[in-house]
Order: structure tokens, then sequence, then C-alpha cells
């Protein structure tokens, strides 16, 4: 067989789905709309008011929940409207407390157990995370990741997919990530097969409290090491590589690939870690399920106006106002979204893959079928290459490829998932923990 030869790497590893661009429907007047009505609770902290009509989480709650009901309504009821709910306790929640998230469902109509989430968080806060009574508009922080949801239903509802799209406004993140744990609990506990999360937190601003202005890129998250790993994992990741390789990882790089084709939108600077330094977001549930998920944030953060009470001092406005936000930037945000939850919507699962190249000049690669694929596609990349650079063979309609003459020590392969009508899942490492489910499932 004729050796492989290495070829520039590709921008674009993904095929959208042959359907209208939904992205184009996005209005930023409605996403303003919506981050101003959110600010206009005064405060979305958990531990607020749960029954007054006008200020507080409850008020919050029903509003999205109601925005929601009307999207399904213009959609012929396409949404399913589900309010889980549990009580919870603990350092940032003294007393016992309702937890609610508000989550649309928008169910496939060929795999609808494959479900693609994406989210933001509604509650807010000030300096004091106990501070439950003083104002917290809680702009960016994460009114524009709610709005984004919100805007995300509006303009997806109007197209149906063969798997299923989860919408979700989350409670309690800044009281311990509560909503998102609620929501990775309620998706086990329904067998989802969960092929992407996108969690948007903070995601409207462009400029940095330090002046610095970033409105062409966007960050995407992602963990390296899977945090649902075990020791019999680590020890064959030793041996085979795949630290680098989890479905976040790779679903980041799809992210990545799919905003250079629109000259519209943002670029993705991926940042290799779970969240940024020290902190957290609703992500980080989902990834120790074994779920692959990732966080959009901004370029750049303005640390005067998150997490501040509403003030001045030296001259200087604190405070997470809406003022402070860069709505033409959340739209592009919203866009990037959108294009990925549409692609994925149509999109098989990335198959499970294995390879098998120890002591040998050829390279044997197997994969479990998945539903939905008409064909597959095999990558590789050198070890030391951050994006996926080559594709090796496709249209392979078996689950197995031989190459001979490649030695594996060389390379990491992967597999990606095409459906009849082109739409291709990301692309899944054939290395130990690099499918797109959780660690347990993948276990022989």
């Amino acid at each position: 067989m004729k050796r492989l030869s290495i070829i520039a790497p590709l921008a674009l590893t993904c095929s959208a789905p042959a359907i209208a661009a939904p992205e184009d429907a996005i209005s930023q007047a409605r996403l303003e709309a919506d981050v101003a009505k959110l600010v206009a609770f005064g405060t979305r902290h958990t531990l607020s008011p749960q029954t007054d009509p006008k200020r507080g989480i409850g008020a919050a709650r029903a509003w999205a929940e109601a925005e929601f009901r009307k999207t399904s309504k213009a959609c012929g009821n396409c949404l399913e409207i589900v309010l889980p709910e549990r009580m919870v306790q603990g350092e940032r929640v003294p007393t016992p407390t309702r937890l609610v998230d508000v989550v649309a469902i928008q169910r496939g109509t060929e795999r609808p157990n494959e479900v693609v989430i994406v989210q933001g968080h509604i509650d807010s806060r000030a300096s004091d995370v106990l501070n439950a009574t003083i104002d917290a508009p809680g702009a960016n922080d994460d009114g524009s990741g709610t709005a984004l949801v919100l805007e995300a239903a509006r303009v997806l509802s109007r197209q149906k997919f063969p798997s299923t799209i989860v919408y979700a406004a989350l409670s309690g993140e800044e009281q311990g990530l509560l909503g998102g744990k609620l929501l990775a609990d309620y998706a086990a506990e329904h067998g989802w097969t969960i092929k992407a999360v996108f969690n948007n937190d903070i995601v409207g601003g462009s400029r940095g409290s330090d002046g610095w202005k970033d409105d062409t890129h966007v960050r995407i998250l992602s963990e390296g090491p899977r945090a649902d790993s075990t020791d019999a994992l680590r020890a064959a990741q030793r041996r085979f590589g795949g630290e680098n390789d989890s479905p976040s990882r790779n679903l980041s790089r799809w992210l990545a690939g799919l905003a250079t084709g629109d000259a519209t939108g943002l670029e993705v600077r991926q940042i290799w870690r779970a969240d940024r330094m020290g902190r957290g977001g609703d992500q980080l549930p989902f990834s120790d399920k074994g779920y692959p998920a990732v966080r959009f944030t901004v370029a750049v953060e303005d640390y005067e106006h998150q997490h501040q009470d509403l003030r001045t001092e030296n001259g200087v406005k604190f405070g997470d106002t809406i003022d402070e936000m860069d709505f033409p930037y959340l739209a592009k945000v919203v866009r990037l979204n959108v294009r990925g939850l549409a692609a994925l919507a149509a999109a098989p699962m990335p198959p499970v893959a294995t390879v098998k190249a120890a002591v040998s000049t050829w390279t044997d690669i197997a994969w479990k079928p998945v539903d939905g694929a008409a064909s597959y596609t095999v990558w590789r990349r050198r070890t030391d290459a951050p994006a996926w650079q080559e594709k090796v063979r496709e249209g392979v309609t078996g689950t197995s490829v031989r190459f001979d003459g490649v030695r594996g020590d060389d390379w990491f392969f992967g597999v990606s998932a095409k459906a009849a009508d082109g739409s291709e899942s990301p692309i899944a490492s054939a290395l130990p923990g690099g499918g797109f489910v959780p660690v347990a499932s993948a276990l022989p």
C-alpha cells in the first residue's frame, strides 16, 4: 500500500447539515431585550425570593419558562418544558432551599436519545456570595448566557433534527454549580446519550477592566485528562496516549474548525483547561460524569463588572450592568453556538474507536458502528500536532481499516461518522478514553 503523506492542516473538520442556516435568524434586539428583562428582576440570587412576581430568582425562572412556552407554541408545541428540582443546602446555601432548572427539550425525529445541550445560568450574585437582598443585575454573568439559550431555542425550534437539543437555564451556579449538577443528574437518570454540552457563561462583553478589547475571539475551555478517568484508563493512556484527547478536547477542536467557516462570526481561542485558573462553571458536573462538555466565555473578562456590588470607588464604577455589554459580540457568540448545535443535532454520534499498532509496521483501526452513519472517515495527526491534520480514508462503510507501512508510534488516529446528507460528527480519538461516552460505558 502507498505510504501516507502529511498534508496541510485542515481548518474545518465537519460538514454542516444541508438545511437553511438558522443562525441567520438570530436577533440582536431580542438578545438585548432579554438581558434587560433579566436585569429588571433586581437580583436573581439563588437565595432570593421564589414567590415574588417581580423580584428575585422565582420571578426570573417563571419568565424564562414563559419564554420557552411562547417559543414552543410558535413551533406547534415542539418543545417539552421540564423543571428539574431538588432541595439543596451547603456552605453557600445555609438553609434548605428549593433549586429549580428551567429546561426545554426539542426531541429528535430519528435518534431522540442522542442529546446536545446548550445552557447558561440564570442566577446572579454581588460581592458577598451569601447576600440575597442587594441588587445583583447579572447582565453579563450570566444574563448573556441565559439570553443566548432563549434565542437558540427560538431559531433552532423552527427546524427539525435527527437528534435532540436541550435548552437549559440553570440555577445555583454561583452557589457551587448546583444547577449544572442537577441537570447532569437528570440526564443520567433519563439515560440520555450526551453528544455535547455547550455551557455559556459570561459571553456578552469584549472589553476588560484594563481597557483591553477583543471582539474577534471567543474562548472555549475544555478538559484534557478525563474527569471520570480510572486507574486502568490512566495506565492505558500512559502506554498508548490519550491524555490530550478527551471528547471535550476534541469537541473544542471541532468548534474551532467550525468557526473558521463563518466569516461573519468569531475565531475560537482554545483554552486547554477545564475552566479558567482556579475557577469553575456548569460544564464541570457533566465532565465529572464523562459527558463531552466545554465552556464558551469572552475573550477578555472584566473583573470590575462581575461578582461586584453596584458602587463607584475612586472614579471607577463597579457592578455587572447592561451598559458594559457588547451586544454585537454576544450575537456572534450565539451564532457559533447555533451553528454548532445544528451541526451536532444533524450528525451521528462520533464512533468509539481503538487502534492496534504496537511493535508492527502496520496500523489497525476499528470502531463500533453508530446509528445514522452512512460512512466513516479516518483521520490522523502527528503526536505533537494540536489539531487533526489529515483525512487518510474517506467513505469507509465498514468498521475497520488497516494501513500498511504506517508505524503507529508516530501518529494519533481518530474516526468521524457521516450521515447520508453529509452531516459529520466531531472526531473521536482512537485512543484510551477517546470515546464520546462515559469511561464506564466504554468498558468491554
